[in-house]
């Protein structure tokens, strides 16, 4: 699906990444050259047309999102297939799997710290869920172009594959009996974090070799999915970076 992207990092980092086919861009009336210089300089490399429109057209073209003064039109985005991110060979696998998420800045704030922590890919469902959508890449500050992102039909079927490969599945679970620090997270893993509200469902949950949660302090019971995706991610980094390694 063809769509506009928008903002300085989103717009670069899809230029630099050379995974998707940028065919026009346009910049704002009076926007200064320098902070765009090098978007410019790259797309007449490329010869990809650039256009001058007023701020007013670019706001109506984002629905008034913060564009920065640059949008970028882009054929499609090409969603990788969940066999060639089992197949990546660096590091101990480690995947994000999100059950049902309807955010788009979840998703994109989400893909930007998969990408940070080294995850292999993200597996995210076609239905019920959002997809990669403008907004999602300017939350992921153009991430999205640079870590694989599978669509699947369905995601218990997913892990069920993803089990195959002698990777374990920890769900995360508000109600879980252990938290993720009494947990060894360096062995292959997958991370599953739930939709916004309800969670990670009920057979996805059941399909988990264990639930891990977050321990928690004060009134509030829950956090965002994309804070709490964050947390688990980063401590599967930490664990990692500290593992003893034998000679």
């Amino acid at each position: 699906m063809a769509f506009w992207i928008y903002g300085i990092n989103p717009v670069s980092e899809a230029m630099r990444s050379r995974c998707c086919r940028i065919k026009e861009i346009w910049i704002a009336t009076g926007r200064n050259p320098q902070a765009i210089e090098s978007i410019v300089n790259e797309a007449h490399a490329e010869k990809i047309p650039v256009g001058t429109k007023e701020r007013s057209q670019l706001d109506s073209l984002t629905k008034n999102a913060t564009h920065q003064g640059v949008a970028a039109f882009i054929e499609h985005f090409a969603y990788a297939d969940l066999d060639g991110i089992l197949r990546r060979s660096e590091g101990d696998p480690l995947l994000l799997i999100l059950d049902g998420m309807e955010d788009p800045r979840n998703l994109g704030a989400l893909i930007r710290t998969a990408l940070a922590c080294g995850v292999w890919g993200v597996i995210i469902p076609k239905d019920r869920a959002t997809g990669i959508t403008p907004a999602v890449v300017k939350s992921s500050a153009g991430a999205v172009f640079h870590m694989p992102v599978a669509r699947v039909t369905n995601i218990t079927a997913a892990l069920r594959e993803i089990k195959e490969r002698n990777i374990w599945v920890a769900g995360a679970a508000a109600d879980a009996q252990t938290d993720l620090y009494q947990h060894d997270l360096t062995i292959p893993l997958a991370v599953v974090i739930g939709g916004e509200g309800r969670g990670v469902r009920p057979l996805v949950k059941r399909t988990c070799d264990l639930l891990v949660s977050i321990p928690m302090r004060g009134p509030v019971n829950s956090l965002n999915a994309s804070v709490a995706g964050a947390i688990i991610l980063y401590e599967c980094l930490r664990q990692r970076a500290t593992k003893p390694h034998l000679p």
